[in-house]
């Protein structure tokens, strides 16, 4: 049996407890839970001058109705605005009820209590709420006029705004770059909203106990830590009163990693209130109307180069809807701004960004983060200078590529995390290389040519990324050997089919010389672990992988000193395999660790067999200092930090080829080739998934999913009859190769995977069907219909 797991394709542990109904979901628990409802408006910009509950007041089961008048001071005011930002001149959010004015459709209003969520629907159905209606203003380029506001007090609707500029080795700005280059070109590209929609929504479970003062929330969150931070500070509890504990969660995919949201409150809040326990689960309109959605940028694009198609200057233009609040600031747009430079040596950049308020449901991340919309922007552009120049897209991007040798390598910005963007490592050519191999790119003219002899159209798209992982400021690990020989992770971030139980598992396997089946994983839950940040940007291997791996070492060190004093050996001269502390050379001169475990808390009362070897009559003590040595604890056990000095950054180049019907203008992807860079592969079964996913998902936004909102702020295809998602039958084939060039800056060498395989494939769908058609494409998703109207609107020849 091995027990040296890093780098294997073990299956996910995880997988047989979910596949056969075991799991726990939120509304698996609180069976006997009161039920919350909520009022949510139908307008998109409205004020409310009277709300009537005298109807429902009749309802049979019915337990308390609230608006916002009935929340105490610290409830009542606007929910956090979690990460604040110079440029975020004018951050807004939402109050957990809407107190005088609705910004848009879907916003709650009033929150029903009731026995079951069928009386609480009934009570809220019979609530009547008097509004004015306001004008309200949809896309970016409405707003941008200003003649209404969906903020009175937001002059423009202009939220943030933000310039970033990095002149060239000569010293030269963007402008004057493009001015001065052989050729230049400018064009407008869009991307539509899109929204995450995991199979899980949303839901909160609470339960007070008034004996001890004590709060116990479940959540389907990414961030079980920081909702049981803002719950302590809004309820003003304190925080060791608070647990919060985030079940299994049916995907994320972002829009959990919001907190805390206003049902977080509330329904926390009325469980105390009423000393009952309360759960609210969200269905599927309420998420398309007032969760989160994502994506919806204009960009404006200046670019000079010259005739190898090296970029000289480039210059960015980017309007960035956030919908009616910030409360996750402006991370999108600047991640945009930043990460769109991708695996280029840019000569010089200049982006800037405004961030829009709109009469719609708020952006927050989705897979992703404004990296699609980046990589859009740059590879559309690499594609336009490939076109005008007559050369193959490939060597254009080779022209531009960052060296190997030239790492670490300093892009000049500020990254999402405060930090420098500086690349920590990489090989784009060899990235490259591999990926016009795996795809066939220098043989596809003969494909293409053979097609068109079946009367057939088909194209070929590539489309590079980097992408920031890894992102600080910290996580913790927290691992303990009990005297069963069993080894307990934990650790405070939190899980939604990652397959954290098996790769976690995995490095502590490794590190401390065990079976992987000797290991269990927690995640998510503050009983176990109270610090953390959470789940998301592609940041759980690399900030909990590490830490657990640093808390292992502790634990290890420990374990081989009490070891090396009961064989009677040097502690650099012990191994450990198979959960077997031996003397290197020796096997038969060994202790288990289950052993170790005991002997490291000296015990007064033997409770089992194992026990009774640590009690103070055993006579293996020595007795010239005392049982737990000075500056050491009992127990086999450690705790410990990882706190990056800055991201790591994967990278990956993703090539498809697809076919368009001559007729009726469907698209069809034949093949799609990944190859992916994330430093030392813990598990490349996982990555592989991972990959997977993403590209379904980056699929799902190339040709599918988009929220549609009309001149009245109505999000016209509020269910999944009409927004679309790709089926099983759409997502093709995924070739994948893995090029590892390890991160410097972490001890287990290792970069974030989970959101790569989205971020390029809009871009390399776009780059494919351009290819078949010859007709530019600058806006995605892309319908068959409007590619039929792009053909019709071709020039004649």
């Amino acid at each position: 049996m091995t027990t040296k797991l890093f780098g294997e394709p073990v299956q996910r542990r995880e997988d047989p407890r979910l596949l056969t109904g075991q799991g726990r979901y939120l509304d698996d628990l609180g069976s006997g839970a009161l039920a919350a409802a909520f009022v949510r408006s139908p307008h998109a910009h409205a004020r409310i001058r009277d709300i009537d509950v005298s109807g429902a007041l009749d309802v049979d089961g019915l337990v308390a109705i609230y608006t916002w008048e009935d929340l105490p001071p610290r409830v009542a005011e606007p929910l956090p605005l979690l990460i604040p930002h110079p440029a975020l001149t004018h951050g807004r959010t939402a109050y957990p009820l809407a107190r005088d004015t609705v910004r848009h459709v879907g916003e709650p209003v009033v929150m029903v209590v009731a026995r079951d969520r069928y009386l609480a629907e009934d009570a809220c159905a019979l609530i009547r709420v008097d509004y004015e209606p306001l004008k309200p203003v949809v896309g970016v380029e409405e707003a941008l006029v200003g003649a209404h506001r969906v903020h009175e007090d937001v002059p423009g609707n202009v939220g943030a705004h933000l310039v970033q500029e990095v002149p060239s080795a000569r010293g030269r700005t963007a402008a004057e770059e493009i001015e001065a280059a052989p050729h230049s070109l400018s064009f407008r590209l869009d991307i539509e909203r899109s929204a995450s929609m995991p199979l899980e929504g949303r839901g909160v479970y609470a339960r007070w106990d008034p004996d001890d003062r004590s709060l116990r929330v479940y959540s389907s969150t990414q961030t079980s830590t920081s909702v049981r931070m803002a719950l302590a500070a809004k309820l003003g509890l304190p925080l060791p009163s608070v647990e919060v504990i985030a079940p299994d969660v049916g995907g994320g995919f972002g829009v959990k990693i919001v907190h805390p949201w206003p049902e977080e409150v509330l329904i926390p809040w009325a469980a105390m209130l009423l000393d009952r326990e309360i759960k609210w689960t969200e269905d599927r309109r309420e998420h398309f109307v007032s969760s989160a959605h994502e994506r919806g940028q204009v960009q404006h694009v200046k670019v000079g180069f010259d005739d190898e198609g090296r970029v000289l200057g480039l210059d960015v233009t980017i309007l960035h809807d956030h919908g009616a609040y910030t409360p996750y600031g402006i991370i999108v747009p600047i991640v945009t701004a930043t990460q769109l430079l991708g695996p280029y040596k840019i000569g010089a950049y200049r982006v800037e960004f405004s961030s829009i308020y709109t009469n719609t449901v708020q952006v927050t991340p989705y897979r992703g983060a404004g990296r699609p919309q980046g990589v859009f922007c740059m590879e559309r552009t690499m594609d336009r200078i490939a076109a005008y120049l007559g050369l193959d897209r490939t060597a254009v991007r080779a022209a531009n590529f960052i060296q190997p040798e030239e790492f670490p390598y300093d892009q000049g910005m500020m990254f999402q995390d405060g930090r420098p963007l500086i690349y920590d490592s990489g090989n784009y050519p060899e990235s490259l290389r591999m990926l016009k191999e795996l795809i066939g790119w220098d043989s596809f003219e003969e494909r293409r040519a053979a097609a068109a002899a079946e009367g057939r159209r088909i194209g070929i798209g590539i489309g590079c990324y980097v992408e920031g992982t890894g992102v600080g400021p910290y996580e913790g690990g927290h691992v303990q050997i009990t005297s069963d020989g069993r080894v307990h992770v934990s650790t405070g971030l939190t899980s939604q089919g990652q397959g954290h139980e098996t790769v976690f598992a995995q490095i502590a396997a490794t590190e401390l010389g065990v079976p992987i089946e000797r290991v269990s994983v927690v995640t998510g839950d503050t009983r176990r672990f109270g610090y953390a940040v959470g789940t998301f940007a592609s940041r759980a291997a690399v900030m909990s992988g590490n830490a657990i791996a640093l808390a292992c070492r502790k634990v290890r060190e420990k374990a081989l000193r009490i070891a090396a004093d009961a064989l009677e050996a040097d502690p650099a001269d012990l191994e450990i395999d198979d959960g077997i502390v031996h003397v290197a050379g020796t096997p038969t001169a060994s202790i288990p660790l289950a052993t170790v475990a005991v002997l490291a808390n000296p015990l007064r009362y033997a409770f089992d067999e194992e026990a009774r070897r640590a009690t103070q009559f055993t006579g293996t003590a020595a007795l010239d200092r005392p049982p737990v040595a000075e500056g050491q604890e009992p127990g086999l056990e450690g705790r410990d930090y990882y706190s990056p000095v800055r991201s790591t950054f994967a990278s990956g180049m993703h090539a498809a080829i697809v076919e368009t019907d001559p007729g009726t203008a469907e698209i069809k992807i034949l093949r799609y080739a990944v190859v992916h860079d994330c430093g030392k592969l813990i598990n490349p079964m996982i990555v592989e998934g991972q990959i997977h996913g993403g590209v379904a998902q980056g699929v799902g936004g190339a040709l599918y999913e988009r929220m549609v909102y009309d001149s009245h702020g109505q999000l016209l295809n509020a269910s999944f009859m009409d927004f679309l998602m790709p089926y099983a039958t759409e997502v093709p084939r995924i070739e994948t190769a893995h090029l590892e060039t390890p991160s410097p800056l972490n001890p287990l060498g290792i970069k974030g995977a989970g959101e790569a395989g989205v971020i390029p494939v809009p871009a390399v769908i776009a780059s494919a069907i351009e290819d078949a058609e010859g007709i530019p494409i600058t806006r995605m998703p892309i319908s068959p219909s409007e590619l039929h109207e792009l053909r019709l609107r071709r020039p004649p020849g």
